[in-house]
């Protein structure tokens, strides 16, 4: 079994975890569930166009609304919360509708989100642009899934209705399984919490079983948070100082280091309100594609900050070389075993899937 990169969203994926029929059998279709539409909840009127691409979505990105995980399981329960995400984000946000393509309740109840969502994806060739996460918008759907799930379990309901949906975006779309990502992984945010996010992988399991899909799971760049500690940290205030920014090297995400990564987050476009969870302050977080705007490719003859940060990664990982900054040839042979190691090709090189492997 070979490994491979997921190619549109910037994050490596490793061939473990694999499930279902081999790569390139016929996918069995998935019933649609019931989803209710703008009109059923009676959203507002969009405020300006709503953009319909003729293209497929490529991924599937999963959010939290960071609201109380209500124990109302109705479905006019369902249908207010749509209603609140709405004003949440034409109201406050300045956006012309629900950033999200579609919502999914603590009851299991399913609403359309953004108008003209449901229509798309029941036809399978068009997108509805969404607003729920940066540069991903036009390439990605995106479920706001009700509650709080930084510590909270997930509710059976809207589990069985999130996998429901899944399966049938997949189906419709030709969506590879192992395409569900959170949405840390592309923004600097904690959404979709801790405890949902660490269910991604079988979300993705559970959508290949349905579909008869393999899946593969995708290795993603980590999210750092105040206070954090460790090589991740010292690497990543080297890389900061490889950029021409003053920061302690003292492996402790602490003020300084997290004011210098937050202004990178906000170059790479990973940062700032991106769903109904922006509501909730996040500060000294850094993660997602924040990443990709410190971590250059590195060969044989570079040198400096940058060379320094992943010398200290790869000794992290059990892989000794010398923190001196030069990329010699003892730098490149290291680099090799670290990639051989971790079913990468051994280039030699420290790419970008080498630098999450190195910081996973």
């Amino acid at each position: 079994m070979t490994r491979r990169a997921v190619l549109a969203g910037g994050l490596a994926v490793s061939a473990v975890g694999f499930a279902g029929l081999p790569a390139g059998a016929a996918v069995r279709s998935s019933a649609a569930p019931s989803i209710s539409s703008t009109s059923d909840w009676n959203a507002r009127d969009a405020s300006g166009s709503i953009e319909v691409l003729d293209s497929k979505p490529n991924k599937i990105i999963v959010h939290h609304t960071a609201t109380p995980n209500s124990d109302d399981t109705s479905q006019s329960h369902a249908f207010e919360l749509s209603r609140q995400i709405q004003d949440f984000h034409m109201d406050s946000n300045g956006w012309s509708d629900t950033g999200q393509n579609f919502t999914n309740s603590r009851g299991g109840h399913l609403m359309e989100g953004r108008h003209k969502s449901l229509a798309a994806l029941q036809g399978g060739t068009q997108h509805v642009k969404g607003a729920h996460a940066g540069e991903q918008n036009s390439v990605a759907l995106g479920i706001e899934n009700e509650g709080t799930y930084t510590e909270a379990s997930v509710p059976g309901s809207l589990w069985d209705s999130l996998v429901s949906l899944c399966s049938y975006m997949v189906s419709q779309y030709g969506i590879e399984a192992g395409a569900i990502y959170g949405h840390r992984d592309y923004m600097s945010t904690a959404c979709p919490g801790d405890e949902l996010y660490a269910r991604l992988p079988e979300l993705r399991k559970s959508v290949g079983a349905a579909l008869g899909l393999a899946v593969v799971q995708p290795v993603s760049w980590p999210l750092l948070r105040a206070g954090a500690q460790g090589p991740n940290v010292t690497a990543l205030q080297m890389l900061l100082g490889a950029r021409g920014m003053s920061v302690p090297v003292d492996g402790v995400f602490g003020e300084a280091t997290q004011q210098a990564a937050s202004r990178v987050a906000v170059e790479r476009g990973a940062s700032g309100p991106s769903c109904f969870a922006s509501r909730v302050a996040e500060p000294g977080l850094f993660g997602g594609l924040a990443w990709e705007g410190v971590t250059p490719v590195l060969g044989a003859g570079a040198g400096g900050e940058a060379v320094r940060a992943a010398q200290v990664l790869l000794t992290s990982r059990g892989h000794y070389v010398p923190a001196d900054g030069a990329f010699g040839d003892r730098m490149v042979s290291v680099v090799r075993d670290f990639q051989v190691a971790s079913g990468l090709a051994a280039s030699g090189v420290v790419d970008r899937v080498s630098w999450q492997r190195l910081v996973a």
